[in-house]
């Protein structure tokens, strides 16, 4: 795990100046800092303090993992942001996704820039108690190529974690990208002193999800983090009837739309079959899914959400899942799933420290 200040120009997997290994092991091998690193005087990571003071503020921290890219790990963290905040509480998100921040675009943000203060780097609000930092606020070229290697992330991450100042938190949450890697152990390791509550990890019902995911779950056990609980995400595309599009195909493979006539006929000769809610598995789930995974590695399971076309549109557009009933389908199976993260965690009394 890396230990201490890491140059921008080391190698790969550098293990830090300050660290015992510095210089000596394999990953310094050709790296320009291999002799000063090895030579160096060793010490504690002065940064980790500086980190440590910025941290006093916020009470509890929260990892979101995935262990495969595009499972909907950033629209849970969006929704679990605007969730929080709509129970009165302070929430901050951290977008530590280097190479991709889709979380500005998430929380309604695209074209914000990050202002500086005496006290810091202030984070972009969406409401007054709801704070986001990314990259994504950085970039002059939304759609520029962020080409960094492990070294300088983890240091721009130590930056956002010394600089950013956040004022008093409920809750930090930090999304973090897909894997294990050196973003995950930058975090781990600089929020370690302070005190990690947890880390949520989402995934999808297919067995090339939970593969990932099994070696997420052993990261964090390794490290030393808290599962709160395993999201199984897009579990089966739901949504209303009425809301489908029917189509006729040809003996050419043509797609013919049919839809109205079909929302008519149902209307005239089935008026009671037009608040039904239809569904349709996805992901082959036969294995047993997120559930099973959970009661073979003794982690909580918090719940499905199902693939709903609203729910994607609501994070298109920035917009909380909650605030209407157009998500009639995942914003229900999301506040179930969150309800239990904080039951299940101890969280409950803030609820009424709150109210």
């Amino acid at each position: 795990m890396a230990s201490g200040d890491i140059p921008e120009d080391a190698n790969e997997h550098c293990p830090g100046t300050q660290s015992e290994s510095a210089g000596k092991s394999d990953a310094c091998e050709g790296c320009p800092n291999q002799e000063a690193c090895a030579t160096a005087p060793k010490g504690p990571d002065p940064d980790l303090v500086v980190i440590a003071e910025r941290m006093a503020n916020v009470k509890h921290k929260i990892l979101v993992l995935s262990g495969k890219g595009g499972v909907g790990k950033s629209t849970f963290s969006a929704q679990l942001s605007f969730a929080l905040a709509g129970m009165n509480l302070q929430i901050g998100l951290l977008d530590i996704d280097i190479c991709g921040p889709s979380i500005p675009k998430m929380l309604g943000l695209e074209g914000q820039e990050i202002h500086q203060s005496n006290l810091g780097w202030s984070p972009v609000y969406v409401d007054d108690n709801l704070g986001v930092m990314s990259i994504g606020f950085m970039l002059p070229d939304p759609d520029e190529a962020v080409i960094w290697r492990g070294p300088r992330k983890n240091g721009l991450i130590k930056n956002f974690l010394k600089e950013v100042y956040w004022n008093e938190l409920d809750f930090l949450v930090v999304d973090a990208p897909p894997g294990t890697s050196d973003e995950h152990i930058s975090i781990v390791q600089c929020l370690g002193a302070t005190g990690i509550d947890g880390a949520i990890i989402v995934t999808t019902p297919q067995q090339v999800s939970l593969i990932d995911v099994r070696k997420e779950i052993n990261f964090c056990k390794k490290v030393g983090v808290k599962v709160l609980g395993v999201v199984e995400n897009m579990s089966g595309l739901c949504q209303p009837l009425m809301d489908f599009k029917f189509m006729r195909m040809t003996e050419t493979g043509e797609h013919i739309d049919v839809s109205e006539r079909v929302r008519e006929y149902l209307r005239e000769k089935a008026p009671e079959l037009q608040n039904l809610i239809a569904c349709s598995e996805v992901f082959d789930s036969s294995s047993g899914g997120a559930e099973k995974m959970c009661r073979e590695m003794d982690v909580p399971f918090l719940g499905k959400v199902p693939l709903d076309p609203q729910l994607c549109k609501a994070a298109e557009e920035g917009k909380s899942c909650f605030i209407d009933k157009k998500c009639q389908v995942s914003a229900p199976a999301l506040k179930i799933v969150i309800e239990k993260m904080i039951e299940k965690n101890g969280f409950s009394s803030m609820l009424v420290d709150s109210a």
